[in-house]
């Protein structure tokens, strides 16, 4: 897709996002997305883009580490469970509970009978916060292996990107097989018709967002909130304050004064 096209239909979709979250606000709704899928495969610039323009009161984003000793104690969901949203917000999982069907099953950090008991209470959990009147919307981001290695060898040698490639990430490539079965069967329990999984084809992360983006709105049932009339007031007249002088506060240098279009 052409950088021109993609960027003015990214704002436009980004717009409608903020009249989306807006909606949320007004009539009180609770919104979760849960981003899923390989490493490398585009969700967290797709996360990105989606929160851009919003909120951050409203509008939050999950990414939790590895569980502590304590929360290895607790029911599986309880970690997650209190991170929903309340009335009025919006809540995007930078992965979710699915890590269990996915890194923990297939790298041995969970056993068969801790894997087997999520995929059984996975779907009855869910049902249970549609129920409640939360909104679920569930992405799986899909990417060749082709098009993985690529993203993992450019992250390799950006260092701005670095910090993206764990050892966890260049495992993924050895033990594709069986992610792809983890999926699978993740699939077969939990894509179930009150919160179905919906599939991102993500090779082109820029046709990846803007599909996922069009596909969150549509399934929305949002309209405009007008905004409250706003004006800016008068800027009263100075009444004879004197600032202190300039020269007693520390600035930070002028770098950017320094640089050349070299």
């Amino acid at each position: 897709m052409k950088k021109e096209l993609y960027e003015r239909e990214l704002y436009r979709m980004q717009t409608e996002l903020v009249r989306l979250q807006e909606w949320v606000r007004a009539e009180g709704a609770r919104l979760v997305v849960v981003f899923e899928g390989r490493d490398a495969a585009g969700k967290g610039s797709t996360i990105k883009r989606v929160a851009e323009h919003l909120n951050p009161r409203v509008t939050r984003i999950v990414a939790l580490p590895a569980p502590t000793e304590r929360e290895r104690t607790q029911w599986y969901f309880q970690r997650y469970t209190e991170h929903l949203p309340a009335a009025g917000e919006i809540v995007l999982f930078d992965r979710s509970w699915y890590n269990r069907a996915g890194v923990e099953h297939v790298m041995g950090f969970c056993t068969k009978a801790e894997h087997q008991r999520f995929l059984h209470q996975c779907p009855i959990y869910e049902r249970l916060l549609m129920e409640g009147g939360l909104l679920l919307r569930k992405y799986w981001f899909s990417v060749s292996d082709a098009v993985q290695e690529q993203r993992f060898r450019r992250r390799l040698h950006d260092p701005t990107r670095r910090w993206k490639l764990s050892a966890m990430d260049l495992e993924s490539i050895t033990r594709w097989e069986a992610y792809s079965r983890a999926k699978d069967e993740m699939f077969v329990h939990t894509d179930i018709p009150e919160a179905p999984w919906y599939v991102v084809e993500s090779d082109d992360k820029r046709s990846a967002r803007l599909n996922m983006i069009a596909h969150l709105l549509s399934t929305v049932p949002y309209h405009d909130v007008p905004p409250p009339e706003l004006t800016l007031p008068p800027r009263p007249p100075n009444s004879g304050y004197q600032r202190p002088p300039r020269d007693l506060q520390s600035y930070v240098p002028d770098h950017a004064a320094g640089l050349t279009a070299d």
